[in-house]
């Protein structure tokens, strides 16, 4: 599976298009970008989550258009054989988010590797970093999008009565019980029907910002399955975000798992669903 670790990171940088993915939520009242251009891993291109996702719907984070993430992807000088690292700022949850979006429209998962403890460990390990502003040139992407990666709601809804699969939401047990208040407003509170809810920083190491230990992950899906006897798994969350951290936790102790995650997430659900 595709973590790599920041001291091998750090011998093999020249290796890879590097992109630096973080994003972070609103109540935290941080702004990317403007820390991408005061501290970066040299040679990183700032993906642009907000700016990246569909515009035209109301609800957040929607992957785009294959027309619109070509453009994206080309301007950021990435060509479709390259091999690319991708970190965060964040809790990997949007190193993950890019992820996923790159294997959802065709990019070759061998190429891809997500930076184990992000952008903190980096840092916490006084590694290199600059400010200095990363020459692109910009290239032509291809997009082959894999429809089967992403659910949509009434796959979610028909899945209640037939238990085809398993939803698991990656929001925490106080928003999944409806113990508080979606962050999104017009939005009830609560889960989907017959979904498990295992929150992604379960899957995180937070000192580290790691993952933690494939045995580790092992237990925590095992239990999953148990539960339902089932190993299919869609992953959700408030807005597909966080979902891709458990896509990315379970494919790392699962190479056969093709990673699926309803797009629409509770933003939608919880808005639209009867």
């Amino acid at each position: 599976m595709s973590l790599i670790s920041t001291d091998l990171a750090e011998k093999s940088l020249k290796e890879f298009k590097i992109i630096d993915a973080s994003w972070h939520l609103p109540s935290e009242k941080r702004d990317p970008y403007l820390e991408y251009k005061e501290c970066h891993i040299p040679n990183s291109v700032f993906f642009d989550l907000e700016d990246t996702s569909e515009k035209y719907t109301d609800l957040p984070h929607m992957l785009p258009s294959e027309d619109r993430w070509s453009k994206s992807i080309s301007n950021l000088g990435i060509s479709n054989n390259d091999k690319i690292l991708i970190y965060d700022n964040s809790k990997l949850y949007s190193a993950c988010r890019c992820w996923f979006s790159l294997i959802y429209f065709g990019h070759d998962i061998e190429k891809l590797y997500i930076l184990n403890g992000g952008l903190k460990k980096w840092k916490q390990e006084n590694k290199v970093l600059t400010s200095k502003k990363t020459n692109v040139e910009k290239s032509n992407y291809k997009t082959f999008k894999k429809n089967n990666y992403v659910f949509k709601m009434s796959q979610i809804n028909e899945n209640i009565n037939s238990n085809n699969f398993v939803v698991v939401d990656a929001r925490s047990f106080k928003r999944f019980n409806g113990e508080i208040e979606e962050p999104r407003k017009g939005l009830r509170k609560g889960h989907i029907k017959n979904s498990l809810c295992l929150p992604y920083g379960e899957c995180i190491n937070q000192t580290t910002n790691e993952f933690k230990t494939n045995d580790e992950l092992k237990l925590i899906f095992e239990e999953l399955i148990k539960t339902r006897n089932n190993n299919k798994f869609v992953f959700t969350c408030g807005s597909g975000v966080t979902a891709s951290v458990l896509a990315y936790a379970y494919k790392m102790i699962n190479n056969e798992y093709e990673p699926i995650i309803y797009d629409g997430s509770w933003s939608e659900y919880g808005k639209y669903s009867p």
